[in-house]
């Protein structure tokens, strides 16, 4: 309705409005909602060497929610997330919480520099990392050599996921740290001023103030952490051609659809492996959302 004394919307300005949205719009069905609505339309079909493809209803989705190839990769992924997203998110919150502080000199050169690496494209991350782990050549070798007997072994099935996990780490620190360290700074000064004329201490104030205030930067780190977890894909499709026997070609999830799509010709099975796992990360983050969300409540 109307309100009286002011003036209603114009078109003009509605249509600029639609002219802004437009092109998000468009990329939005064309890159997301048409693939996924063809990616489900595959599923409900099935590749055969003999009889070409046949429409076979759900029954690709009772095959994969059996199929322990799929979900043997759902668990090293599980186990990836579960280890390796805290570590990340931690050492992310205490340099976010060091650039923040007042103690620290050369803040700008230390959040430029931990956010480098996010800025290394992540083949080029991969293969400088696989160099380095190399028994022979690498790092790890000349440590080896070092201290007269092997320490580090990363190209073993014992480490291989462990590898991995460093490389995510050295990845993805720096941009989970600039977004722990942008929520610090919408903290007004006017609270860390009154909470040092109470008496409170650097750590009561990073305690009782600080982390609260990067609570729901943490809950999104945490939910961009989940979801790049579940589509771990580059680092071990790269260190699978240095060590082949080491990775699977069901060792990830994506991994398994890719060999399913692009290797077996089993285009209608990968698609339903991604809408599975679509569904397993959907929860997965839904789950994490509402927690912290009833936490920050």
């Amino acid at each position: 309705m109307p309100v009286p004394g002011r003036r209603p919307p114009s078109r003009r300005v509605s249509a600029a409005g639609w002219s802004f949205v437009t092109p998000f719009l468009v990329a939005f069905a064309l890159m997301i909602v048409t693939p996924l609505v063809y990616s489900m339309y595959l599923s409900l079909f099935r590749n055969q060497l003999m009889g070409g493809t046949t429409f076979a209803g759900l029954a690709n989705y009772v095959t994969a929610f059996g199929d322990p190839k799929l979900w043997d990769g759902v668990g090293r992924v599980s186990l990836f997330l579960v280890v390796q997203v805290p570590i990340m998110l931690g050492i992310a919150l205490i340099a976010a919480l060091a650039i923040d502080s007042g103690r620290l000199h050369g803040k700008s050169f230390f959040r430029v520099a931990l956010f480098l690496p996010y800025a290394v494209p992540g083949v080029v991350a991969v293969l400088m990392w696989g160099f380095m782990y190399d028994d022979r050549l690498g790092l790890t070798g000349s440590v080896n050599d070092l201290v007269g007997f092997p320490l580090i072994d990363p190209y073993t099935k014992q480490w291989i996921l462990t590898a991995i996990g460093n490389i995510v780490t050295w990845e993805f620190v720096g941009y989970n740290m600039l977004i722990l360290y942008a929520a610090l700074k919408t903290v007004p000064l006017e609270i860390y001023e009154a909470a040092a004329i109470d008496g409170a201490n650097q750590f009561r104030i990073v305690r009782s103030i600080k982390i609260p205030a990067v609570r729901g930067a943490l809950v999104i780190a945490t939910i961009f952490s989940i979801l790049g977890s579940f589509q771990l894909f580059n680092e071990p499709t790269i260190l699978k051609q240095i060590e082949p026997a080491l990775i699977s070609t069901y060792y990830t999830p994506n991994i398994y659809a890719y060999n399913l799509s692009f290797v077996g010709n089993q285009v209608s099975y990968a698609a339903t492996v991604a809408i599975v796992m679509g569904l397993v990360t959907a929860v997965v983050a839904y789950v994490v959302q509402l927690r912290g969300t009833r936490r920050e409540i």
